[in-house]
């Protein structure tokens, strides 16, 4: 069986364009492969320019700034890649509805009629925590400190890391056991290590403004991703 684990980072919290021009873009898309339940180190991560601002409130979550994406590819140049790569898999997404929602708001701009819905099967490991553990928090850094994954080394979020911290966190969650991992597998793809290709520790922490407002509307944003650093932001 072919699953995928796949995660965002985007400019702001809402894909609604009210106007057009206000409706947030993706701008990291990460994608982990499992075969049979066994991660293949097939992943997929590229970066976006979103052609409009990042949201400032945003920018301490993922540490992706305007200038760093100024320069990569829009949605439009990588939409066929991307769809090719997940299309017939299982799609596991934490807070499905989210990352879903993003996807496919991109892909209804470029006037493409499938959804993700209708290119994969979508199951959200948030509903499936819920289950396993009603009344608790269960957003990714509850799971990653209930599981005891290893996510030190994720001082900002990125796509890709969050999704290989998210397939670490299903298997175990779905599996039942902790040693789920072969020696092997825990060194090709030891969650704590960055990853190969893009290393996450050069982007650099930029401090959002103090205000009550950004600090509530940073707060709802985290609430919303189900989403939270390993590490206390700072204002």
């Amino acid at each position: 069986m072919r699953q995928l684990i796949l995660d965002t980072e985007t400019t702001g919290m809402s894909s609604r364009p009210k106007p057009p021009e206000e409706g947030h873009r993706v701008i990291d898309i990460g994608v982990v492969e499992l075969i049979d339940r066994r991660i293949t180190g097939n992943d997929y991560q590229v970066y976006l320019n979103p052609q409009r601002k990042i949201d400032p409130v945003t920018i301490p979550i993922h540490g992706l700034t305007d200038e760093f994406v100024s320069d990569k590819p829009i949605f439009s140049d990588i939409h066929t890649e991307f769809i090719d790569f997940i299309s017939g898999a299982e799609l596991i997404m934490h807070n499905a509805s989210f990352d879903s929602g993003f996807i496919n708001q991109e892909l209804k701009m470029l006037g493409y009629k499938d959804r993700l819905e209708d290119l994969c099967q979508i199951i959200d490991s948030l509903e499936i925590a819920k289950e396993k553990h009603p009344g608790q928090r269960n957003n990714l850094n509850a799971l990653i400190n209930r599981y005891e994954v290893d996510g030190s080394s994720r001082d900002l979020h990125g796509a890709l890391i969050d999704a290989k911290l998210t397939a670490r966190v299903y298997l175990l969650m779905t599996g039942g056991q902790v040693g789920f991992f072969s020696q092997e597998d825990e060194e090709s793809h030891n969650i704590s290590s960055s990853t190969d290709r893009f290393d996450y520790s050069k982007r650099k922490i930029i401090h959002a403004l103090s205000s009550t407002d950004q600090k509530e509307a940073h707060s709802s944003y985290i609430e919303k991703l189900s989403k939270a650093s390993n590490k206390k932001l700072n204002w």
